[in-house]
């Protein structure tokens, strides 16, 4: 795979160039992702890429936070499977961005999988099964999902000053979900989405989704297509072997970030041989 490498060494200034800035727009629309190198960026400097390309910033309740815009990458030492970041969220980022502080001297490799190539793939039966709209249910423990959303109500900041009355107000702005609050404070939720979805820089559809990916933080959940079908745990291993044949890798170094089209690119990684390594992520809407 031609990597698309931005060199620190083909541009004026730091991450903060105009040039640069649009040159990762330009990778994204083209190709869905974009690698920069050489910048060896600080945690402030990455964080303030990822507020420039993001004109709201988002999180998973499930990690730890590294600083007001990005958070801290652990999950476990096995490999990922090919997702979507928040794919399974009613506001799914449009961005999202890693950086490798301290790269894995061995394994750890983040997979690359663009969906439009996916979706090309797909035969006359599979395009009709997955143009489908798709109910995501699962159960949610209490602090996940108040964390969730005192983050993305504009009302409040805090876990412990969500209440019912937030809840409804959050169902009501983004249609499509339900849930049933249990006596222990966790919800059964459920979401509708489009397991195939426009590209928000280039247009082309693409099989774009969770399906594939992690529970590490999360129970797993269940998938149902607008026909009634569940998606089967044989589907969705026909599936992810036919997403390895399009799937390539990046091989960290240090300093490194990668920006990805969330709503067009898949993204995994191989199992982790060298646990000495830092990756942070951040995300968000453009």
């Amino acid at each position: 795979m031609k990597y698309n490498i931005l060199r620190q060494t083909d541009f004026t200034a730091g991450l903060d160039d105009p040039t640069l800035l649009a040159a990762i727009r330009a990778d994204l629309t083209r190709d869905g992702w974009t690698l920069l190198r050489g910048f060896q960026p600080d945690m402030g400097q990455f964080a303030g890429l990822v507020s420039t390309l993001c004109s709201r910033v988002t999180f998973d309740p499930a990690r730890s936070h590294s600083s007001d815009r990005t958070q801290m990458v652990d999950a476990g030492l096995g490999p990922i499977g090919l997702h979507i970041e928040n794919g399974n969220t009613p506001r799914c980022p449009d961005i999202v961005t890693f950086f490798a502080e301290r790269a894995a001297f061995e394994g750890s490799q983040t997979t690359i999988c663009d969906g439009v190539r996916i979706w090309d793939s797909f035969d006359s039966a599979q395009k009709a099964r997955w143009s489908q709209r798709m109910t995501v249910e699962r159960v949610l423990p209490e602090l996940l999902w108040k964390r969730y959303l005192a983050n993305e109500h504009p009302a409040i900041s805090r876990p412990e000053d969500v209440t019912m009355e937030h809840v409804l107000q959050f169902q009501q702005a983004v249609p499509g979900q339900g849930f049933d609050l249990h006596e222990d404070g966790s919800l059964t939720y459920r979401l509708s989405v489009d397991p195939v979805r426009p590209s928000a820089f280039s247009g082309g559809l693409g099989f774009a989704n969770a399906v594939l990916g992690p529970s590490h933080n999360y129970q797993p959940p269940r998938y149902r297509l607008a026909d009634g079908s569940e998606v089967t745990a044989d589907e969705i291993e026909d599936m992810r072997a036919l997403a390895e044949t399009v799937t390539h890798e990046i091989n960290w170094q240090d300093g490194d970030i990668a920006v990805l089209d969330n709503t067009r690119v898949m993204h995994g990684r191989r199992a982790i041989a060298d646990a000495d390594r830092n990756l942070f992520i951040g995300m968000g809407s453009i």
